[in-house]
């Protein structure tokens, strides 16, 4: 079993593991406290530090059935990086009520996840937190205030944002003092958006590297059924072959690193078999001709 190495997300820092475990399903896989922990400590084993999580993942929350499994062994805690986000406000659907679901980056609905987030995976303190989405209210100068007293008080050490476009990161990056370490976007043979609105090129010129969530287009690689799908599918069961890959997912995960911005692509199974099969990915090495086949199957073109 090949081991993850770890990358550096940003001049600056933080050190992630070149693949992250993503938790934001982990509601729904069954296991007890002492199997949360086991598969924390499996994914450890294989180079896998680096966690994500989120204010708003899970029911019951994520974050406290990890805090449930880091209860058990703390010492834990030392040894792993630990990312969560905030700014969506759930709210259920309630017939006689008018309240939506909405988003909130001000500063205290900021310092007030840090602390709910804190308190339910009882750490003392974070190591990357992200904006979850762009807030068209965001007031830059009231996000920084939050991030600013959150790195004094030691409850953060780094900051990021997920699914800005490259002008909402510039305008939130001109307000820190300190570069945003990474910003979590969408990317996998399907949606090939970030590659073509700037988002990884400000990322590569600030040499910063963005996190890829959905790498399998949320299930879509296997069980897609539309003209794209079968297009993509088919030239990741050739490439496969050709490489000697043992999936088209471990294709998928290889065609997201090959990027010069330097991915470190999100894993969202709670299986460890899966698990390993992403990291054996890690290991292999697309051409270019490769690249683009895949690619021109999902644009349904070649190059011009």
């Amino acid at each position: 079993m090949s081991l993850v190495s770890k990358v550096l997300m940003s001049p600056e820092g933080p050190s992630f593991s070149a693949l992250v475990q993503g938790y934001w399903r982990m509601a729904e896989w069954g296991m007890s406290p002492q199997e949360r922990l086991t598969f924390l400590k499996s994914h450890m084993e294989m180079g896998i530090t680096t966690v994500d999580h989120a204010h708003v993942y899970g029911a019951p929350p994520c974050e406290m059935l990890f805090g449930e499994a880091l209860k058990l062994q703390p010492s834990i805690r030392d040894d792993i990086e630990i990312i969560t986000k905030c700014g969506i406000v759930p709210v259920p659907p309630v017939e006689s009520r008018p309240e939506v679901s909405h988003y909130n980056s001000s500063r205290q609905h900021i310092l007030d996840s840090v602390d709910l987030s804190l308190s339910r995976m009882g750490i003392e303190s974070i190591d990357v937190l992200l904006v979850h989405r762009p807030d068209w209210l965001m007031d830059a100068d009231e996000v920084v205030e939050a991030f600013d007293a959150l790195k004094q008080s030691g409850k953060v050490a780094y900051f990021g944002v997920s699914n800005f476009t490259p002008s909402q990161l510039a305008l939130l990056q001109s307000r820190v003092s300190n570069l945003l370490v990474t910003n979590q976007i969408e990317i996998n043979p399907f949606h090939l958006d970030a590659l073509e609105d700037g988002s990884l090129d400000m990322l590569q010129q600030a040499r910063v590297r963005p996190m890829a969530w959905s790498v399998l287009g949320g299930g879509r690689l296997f069980n897609g059924s539309d003209e794209q799908t079968l297009r993509v599918r088919t030239a990741l069961e050739q490439v496969a072959s050709e490489v000697g890959a043992s999936s088209i997912d471990q294709v998928a995960y290889a065609w997201v690193m090959k990027l010069p911005s330097k991915p470190v692509a999100l894993i969202g199974s709670g299986k460890i078999a899966r698990v390993a099969e992403a990291v054996e990915a890690t290991k292999i090495s697309l051409s270019h001709e490769q690249w683009y086949r895949i690619w021109a199957a999902s644009k349904g073109h070649g190059v011009a």
